[in-house]
């Protein structure tokens, strides 16, 4: 039987595999865009865990619109990285200073 302590750690190496992906990769936006979605799927996943042994939904209720926003998010940031690819030709990090007006 898996215990409440299982889910937290899986989530926690989720959390710090977002964490690092962040800080070891800063050149490329679609690899940070990955992180910041991995970093709040493991808040999710810690939401589902403790609305599971507490037998309260609300944990559930907050996954639902944490994931409806994350999907709002990606669809923009993905629109955003479009444009920049179609007007700087690269999704590189260090690129985007240019674009200061």
């Amino acid at each position: 039987m898996l215990s409440l302590t299982h889910f937290l750690v899986l989530a926690g190496i989720l959390f710090a595999i977002s964490v690092l992906g962040i800080f070891l990769n800063r050149k490329n936006l679609i690899i940070l865009l990955m992180a910041i979605e991995l970093m709040l799927l493991a808040v999710n996943y810690n939401f589902i865990a403790f609305s599971h042994y507490l037998s309260d939904t609300a944990g559930q209720i907050f996954v639902f619109f944490i994931l409806t926003v994350a999907a709002a998010e990606s669809a923009i940031g993905l629109a955003i990285l479009v444009v920049l690819f179609r007007k700087l030709d690269s999704i590189n990090v260090e690129d985007l200073g240019s674009l200061k007006g």
